[in-house]
């Protein structure tokens, strides 16, 4: 009998409502504060609909998935769990190594499931356009699919590094209608001032997010839409997690190992968040861990501290690890996980032990990528090539030491528009990067200072 490698549901299995953690956290999270006057706040009324203000604060156990959302979701949801069985022979491992495919989104990623809902939002509160940031192009080209679907018009502030190596990523925003600028762009007060202080300035998301935030801020018709770090935006990706469930009875296996990339949060939280209730609330014993980059490592060289979400410090102060709001990343190639700072909730949990981190470096990570796709036959993005390496990692352990875990990663993304790095890689002129401790230092030196109380929450 042909053992199986695909864990397939039907469309009926897609989750009918989004799990929001904060009804399992045990704990409050430290207050968001208004940018100016440091005092508790909900996110700005001019930047989110209503309905995402509440299910920011909500601490609804489930939120029902609108009808026209879950409906769109059929395009490519459920997506597949599947048992990486050739990885696992060329390991030699014991290990059973399984990826939940995210890929197969019109966008090619996980960045969809926020998208929808939140362009759907949108449209319910009569907004006409939305305005982003996007790093790598996955949250761009996610939002400009979205709008395109429920009639919004779609504005992309894209990191300048980004927008110059990954030009595919803007034809793909552009031809589903959205209007992509680089990012600083001269067109805003916020750009303008970084591009005179240097012509060269490489961008990045907190500039980014300023530049978007400015729009929507400055535009009635316009709001502003966040891929990550947001709660409501971390929780419309649990579809991943309910998912992934699912999938494991069917495989008559349950993790002892989760693992996903991180960023500001949103693949992370979106794929372990079920588990983390299980773990929280009934006790189950399984690691998760969350993989950075070595050029960009918030959880594992920041600092937990309230700190602006965005360079030009309008959006409002969080409590995360940060690098600090003028921090800028070194320009490695996964452009979606160059921020500086981590969701307040995902920050949280690591605070308190219930999650584990670790830092990777671009040249190990394209070479566990290069391997993943020479056994598994899928390229992975950048970004999702961090789970990989750590992924293998973990089974090389298993073997070193004779057990047989279960190990699982979300595959975020494929990496088909990513094939400069690939190439550079493959030609050996693929750069590393070491990150200097006086950068950091520098940037966590001008932190904002909010009342002491709020600073001991």
């Amino acid at each position: 009998m042909t053992e199986k490698s695909k864990f397939l549901l039907s469309e009926e299995d897609i989750p009918k409502t989004w799990y929001n953690i904060q009804a399992d956290l045990g704990f409050d999270l430290p207050p968001l504060l208004h940018p100016e006057t440091k005092e508790p706040t909900i996110l700005p009324p001019p930047l989110f609909c209503a309905a995402l203000n509440e299910q920011e604060f909500s601490k609804e156990r489930e939120i029902e998935i609108p009808k026209p959302v879950r409906d769109i979701y059929r395009m490519y949801r459920p997506s597949p769990l599947i048992r990486a069985r050739r990885l696992e022979k060329a390991l030699d491992t014991p290990a059973h190594i399984y990826y939940k495919y995210e890929g197969g989104s019109p966008s090619g990623s996980h960045k969809p499931n926020t998208a929808i809902a939140q362009a759907f939002y949108a449209k319910e509160a009569g907004l006409k356009r939305l305005a982003t940031e996007t790093g790598a192009g996955q949250w761009g080209s996610a939002l400009a699919f979205a709008c395109k679907l429920l009639g919004l018009e779609c504005k992309v502030f894209m990191v300048r590094v980004s927008y110059n190596q990954k030009p595919y990523r803007r034809v793909m925003m552009e031809t589903w209608g959205a209007e992509v600028v680089e990012s600083p762009n001269a067109s805003t007060p916020m750009g303008a001032a970084f591009l005179e202080q240097d012509p060269d300035h490489p961008g990045s998301l907190g500039v980014a997010i300023s530049e978007a935030v400015f729009t929507a801020g400055t535009n009635d018709d316009t709001n502003y839409a966040l891929g990550s770090v947001l709660n409501h935006v971390l929780m419309h990706q649990t579809v991943i997690g309910l998912e992934t469930q699912k999938q494991f009875e069917m495989a008559d296996e349950y993790p002892d190992i989760l693992i996903a990339s991180i960023g500001g949060g949103s693949n992370f939280s979106g794929f372990v968040f079920p588990f983390m209730r299980e773990k929280i609330v009934d006790g189950r014993d399984i690691r998760i861990i969350a993989v950075e980059p070595t050029a960009s490592p918030s959880l594992t060289r920041g600092i937990y501290a309230f700190d602006y979400g965005d360079t030009a410090q309008a959006a409002p102060i969080a409590k995360m690890f940060t690098l600090g709001h003028t921090f800028i990343p070194a320009p490695i190639h996964a452009g979606g996980l160059r921020y500086h700072g981590m969701a307040p909730i995902v920050a949280a949990l690591y605070d308190k032990g219930l999650i584990e981190a670790t830092a990777e470096s671009q040249l190990p990570v394209f070479k566990a990528a290069v391997q993943f796709a020479q056994t598994e036959g899928v390229i992975p993005a950048p970004e999702t090539a961090h789970a990989v390496k750590v992924a293998i990692d973990e089974a090389l352990k298993a073997k070193e030491e004779g057990v047989s875990k279960v190990i699982a990663f979300n595959f975020s993304g494929h990496g088909l528009l990513d094939l400069a790095a690939y190439d550079a890689y493959n030609q050996g002129s693929l750069e590393d990067y070491a990150l200097p401790e006086e950068s950091i230092k520098a940037a966590m030196a001008i932190l904002p200072e909010v009342p002491t109380e709020y600073a001991a929450a």
